[in-house]
């Protein structure tokens, strides 16, 4: 009898620990939420008005670097006119030949200023020419005064030059000339436009390495001409120096 309840309670003490257990193991284990991943985008904001103040320092360097280059080749120029005149120091240049020359560059003068504006930088060098060579005359320096005049009437035909090869017409309001004519080249192939934007008609094409004459610009516009004297507007973007 003893026996018999002894393992009655063992029955039951089994039966009232097993659900205990089951419900132990059967419990979901408790997961870690996950930190959301936070993605972040960099938007580049364009400035328009910042870019075109770009365009036109862009613009003003290729004026300074031409301007270098035309300062380069006047000096070497000069040096070698000195030498020759140093070579023929034994042949005094005659007063006659000295007074023709300064006239010519007088008349040289006279058309530069009907044809370019007041404040053009040729007009100041062609008259300080002018005025150093008459200077020279009266000092009876009269290669002195023949070589200055014909530095006056190079300086005046290079401008009278670059206006005709720039076919330039009528400016165009907001339309800034160069200090002189630049140089420069095609880099990949695209349009020249009767006008400053992609709105004007097409003049003709250029190839790269095609070179050309830039005499104004406008905005990112450029306008040039080829050699053959055919003018119009390029993009900024197309061109770039020798």
């Amino acid at each position: 009898m003893r026996s018999w309840s002894a393992l009655l309670a063992a029955a039951l003490l089994s039966s009232s620990c097993s659900p205990h257990k089951s419900a132990s193991a059967s419990a979901p284990a408790r997961v870690k939420p996950k930190t959301p991943r936070v993605a972040h985008d960099t938007v580049t904001v364009r400035d328009p008005e910042l870019e075109r103040r770009v365009a036109r320092l862009e613009l003003r360097l290729l004026e300074r670097e031409a301007q270098v280059e035309d300062l380069q080749t006047r000096l070497e120029d000069a040096r070698a006119e000195v030498v020759r005149a140093m070579a023929k120091l034994r042949t005094a240049t005659s007063r006659a030949e000295a007074a023709s020359g300064m006239a010519e560059a007088e008349v040289a003068l006279q058309s530069l200023k009907s044809s370019a504006a007041p404040q053009a930088p040729e007009v100041a060098q062609v008259t300080r020419l002018v005025r150093q060579s008459a200077a020279e005359f009266d000092k009876q320096n009269y290669g002195g005064a023949l070589y200055l005049a014909n530095q006056g009437k190079a300086l005046a035909s290079s401008y009278h030059q670059g206006v005709g090869e720039g076919s330039r017409g009528a400016s165009r309001p907001g339309e800034s000339s160069f200090a002189l004519p630049i140089r420069l080249k095609v880099a990949s192939r695209g349009n020249i436009r009767e006008g400053p934007g992609t709105g004007f008609a097409i003049a003709f094409a250029v190839e790269p390495g095609t070179v050309l004459t830039g005499v104004s610009y406008m905005d990112e516009w450029i306008r040039v001409s080829d050699d053959t004297g055919r003018g119009g507007w390029i993009f900024r973007t197309l061109i770039t120096r020798p």
